[in-house]
């Protein structure tokens, strides 16, 4: 089912399974709908949107009686308010002025979205007064309806009675044309980060490596260029530790390619891990942990779902997705431990351990965009380490590089996109060291995060690189701020702010 995306005279489709109920927006003024949204910074005295003497006196005294002073993301609900024709009108905090960007702005759009849906609320009216602070009240509108149809996302194809609440936005903002135009650039983002969240999302039977290269070819629709590389072609090539992670399943490997030439610029190399199921292979898991591993693909859902981004925004940037995909599995033909892979670096490494295997395929993967684009930088995202998890959880993802340039530039593009980044650190990699092989995969101590990254700095050569590790942050228990429940398409947004804004 394809899931359809309405903004006036926008019409979107994104890949995937996802619902087909997304919010619908306008800026074109009030439609007189049963709910009215007043948004109130804590710098004005009191809400303004043209209500009769009546309706603003009865709000005030609401208003103080609930001691509102306009805090961020504080709500008052006034129902059947005097001498208005609306049902209802909820007066939302702003908090300071100076306080209010782009990451606050569509964190609120997805609480409330969220809020609304809860209450089954589907036609509102929102009211923008004079509360512009870094962005334009046309931007502040557009952050807002990007967090809510962020939000408004979800997974649903195996449900049988899905939620289907659609929530109708009229905006009343200064500059309708401004805003229109401001979302319409957020709507792009957005189509790839819905790609990653359902290529996560979707079960570990139903994404293999095929259907991964399958949803990969769905770009080429949008100028995107896609090779896929099958086993024998891995073999041919010297991949072999990207070939021997995937020789357990039935499918095998697989190397992704999706290339966007939008400059004739060297290219940004982005390039993901795509475990579509990790079971540990002979170093197998345990416990409940294992029925989350169809997320271990999310590295190479979020640089596909950039890529998607940047084609259908026509950037002027030439980045190109290189995705290492396999299933890690148990059978006859799969790798054990102890087993020494070659890979196409021509280093050797003792596969210590079977489950560190999301290194291995980005080490063939790494070497192939370094060969085969000579990209400017390198940026490989992996849900790589359970270290990550430990020591960042799951509100920032981790990052490892020598270019400090790199780190600033990604921290804020992350803070822009409530996608945060916190650098750690590389190193011990006298721990990395195998008595029959070059490198053994999984360090013999130290932190586990650093450890893996140290691996994979043997793999980025003299190309500018940063590593992210995304473990936790690909999959959400619970709907927070933009994100719904299940695939959270981590790193779109933080890649498609980082490109479009520093390259």
């Amino acid at each position: 089912m394809l899931r359809k995306f309405t903004l006036s005279a926008i019409a979107l489709a994104t890949l995937g399974t996802a619902n087909a109920y997304a919010a619908e927006f306008s800026f074109d003024g009030k439609n007189n709908n049963n709910t009215l949204i007043l948004l109130q910074s804590k710098e004005q005295a009191k809400p303004q949107a043209g209500l009769s003497e009546s309706t603003q006196t009865h709000l005030e005294k609401a208003l103080t009686a609930a001691d509102f002073e306009a805090e961020y993301g504080k709500t008052v609900e006034v129902l059947a308010p005097v001498g208005s024709d609306y049902a209802r009108i909820l007066v939302v905090g702003l908090g300071e002025k100076d306080e209010l960007n782009a990451a606050a702005m569509a964190k609120l759009g997805g609480d409330i979205h969220g809020q609304l849906k809860a209450d089954k609320i589907t036609q509102v009216d929102l009211a923008f007064a004079d509360v512009q602070g870094q962005l334009s009240n046309a931007q502040l509108a557009a952050q807002f309806a990007h967090g809510a149809n962020l939000r408004d996302h979800s997974f649903d194809v195996y449900k049988k009675d899905a939620e289907k609440t659609t929530v109708s936005y009229h905006f009343s903002v200064a500059n309708a044309e401004r805003a229109q135009a401001a979302y319409q650039a957020l709507a792009h983002i957005e189509q790839g980060v819905f790609l990653a969240r359902d290529l996560t999302s979707e079960v570990a039977t139903e994404m293999t490596p095929v259907d991964f290269a399958k949803a990969a070819k769905d770009l080429e629709q949008y100028g995107v260029k896609v090779t896929v590389l099958e086993p024998k072609q891995l073999k041919k090539l010297g991949m072999g530790a990207l070939e021997g992670v995937g020789r357990g399943s039935e499918h095998g490997a697989r190397l992704v390619v999706a290339h966007y030439k939008g400059s004739d610029e060297a290219p940004i190399a982005l390039v993901g891990k795509g475990i579509t199921f990790d079971s540990g292979g002979y170093s197998i898991k345990s416990g409940p942990s294992i029925a989350r591993m169809k997320s271990d693909m999310a590295g190479a859902a979020a640089v596909l779902g950039t890529v998607k981004a940047m084609a259908l925004s026509k950037a002027d940037v030439n980045v190109v997705a290189v995705m290492g995909m396999a299933a890690n599995m148990v059978s006859q033909y799969a790798i054990a431990p102890g087993d020494v892979l070659r890979t196409a670096e021509g280093l050797s490494v003792e596969v210590v351990n079977t489950d560190a295997e999301g290194r291995l395929v980005l080490s063939d993967a790494m070497w192939y965009a370094r060969e085969h684009y000579k990209p400017e930088i390198m940026v490989d995202v992996a849900t790589l380490t359970g270290s990550k998890v430990r020591a960042l959880g799951d509100r920032y993802s981790a990052v490892f590089s020598e270019d400090d340039q790199l780190i600033s530039e990604l921290t804020a593009a992350g803070k822009v996109v409530n996608e945060q980044v916190w650098r750690l650190p590389l190193g011990y990699k006298d721990m990395l060291k195998s008595d029959i092989a070059d490198l053994q995969n999984i360090g013999s101590g130290g932190p586990g995060a650093t450890t893996a990254a140290s691996f994979l700095q043997h793999f980025a050569g003299d190309t500018r690189w940063v590593h992210i590790d995304i473990a936790g942050n690909a999959l959400s228990s619970k709907a927070k701020g933009e994100v719904n429940v299940g695939g959270t398409g981590y790193g779109v947004r933080l890649l498609s702010e980082w490109i479009l804004k520093t390259k």
